[in-house]
């Protein structure tokens, strides 16, 4: 028993990195709108980035398996996608507050 839940808790502990992965693309220089419905599941995570010193706009980049996508910080699909990234973020530090409490108990 004690083998599994070492197994399950690097499991949880490589997706919470593997979510929370924050590298992005330097500077977006334009919006781009998918021509299709982007799947929540795809987006890894996203982080923003603001008008400075050597980017021109401001824009939320969507971190994809393999690539980034620079998208409209106020369209209401960005919106749904940072959200759903949200919560998924969430669950997984709950699931892994359970799991430390389980085994701190046992």
């Amino acid at each position: 028993m004690e083998g599994r839940t070492v197994y399950l808790f690097a499991a949880l502990l490589i997706l919470i990195a593997f979510t929370g992965n924050t590298h992005s693309a330097s500077c977006c220089l334009r919006h781009i709108k998918p021509k299709r419905r982007l799947p929540c599941q795809r987006v890894l995570g996203y982080t923003y980035q603001s008008m400075g010193k050597s980017c021109d706009i401001n824009a939320v980049i969507l971190h994809l398996p393999g690539s980034f996508l620079c998208v409209k910080p106020t369209a209401s699909w960005t919106q749904r996608a940072m959200r759903c990234v949200d919560e998924r973020r969430r669950n997984n530090a709950e699931a892994l507050q359970r799991f430390a409490n389980i085994t701190a108990a046992a």
